[in-house]
């Protein structure tokens, strides 16, 4: 069993930037991928990042260049760095991690705007 639990979240003003963090129950080196999801008011959830034990990182077309996801094996923790703000990044931001089944974090609210 395994629980994601995520911290970060706020209100900042367009061009700031935010940190989220998704702290794992267990080792996150096993667990394969580990992502961030995002879902805005009346939208689908969407990717946003995600990143591979091996390496393999990809990203939204509407964060790359912005955002960044990285992991520390070491902490057992994913971050969601997140640089240049836009009000479209408003959303509740989802840790997500595949352990032979999925597991979901409970979200984390960010909001953008003046």
């Amino acid at each position: 069993q395994v629980q994601l639990v995520e911290s970060g979240g706020g209100l900042v003003q367009p061009g700031g930037s935010l940190r989220l963090s998704c702290a794992a129950s267990g080792t996150i080196a096993a667990i394969n991928p580990m992502a961030w999801y995002r879902q805005a008011p009346g939208e689908q959830r969407e990717l946003v990042a995600s990143a591979k034990s091996g390496g393999s990182i990809r990203y939204a077309d509407s964060v790359k260049g912005r955002f960044t996801i990285s992991r520390d094996n070491a902490k057992n923790t994913v971050y969601l760095q997140m640089n240049s703000l836009k009000p479209e990044d408003t959303a509740v931001y989802y840790c997500y991690g595949v352990l032979g089944r999925t597991y979901w974090g409970q979200g984390t609210q960010v909001t953008v705007s003046s």
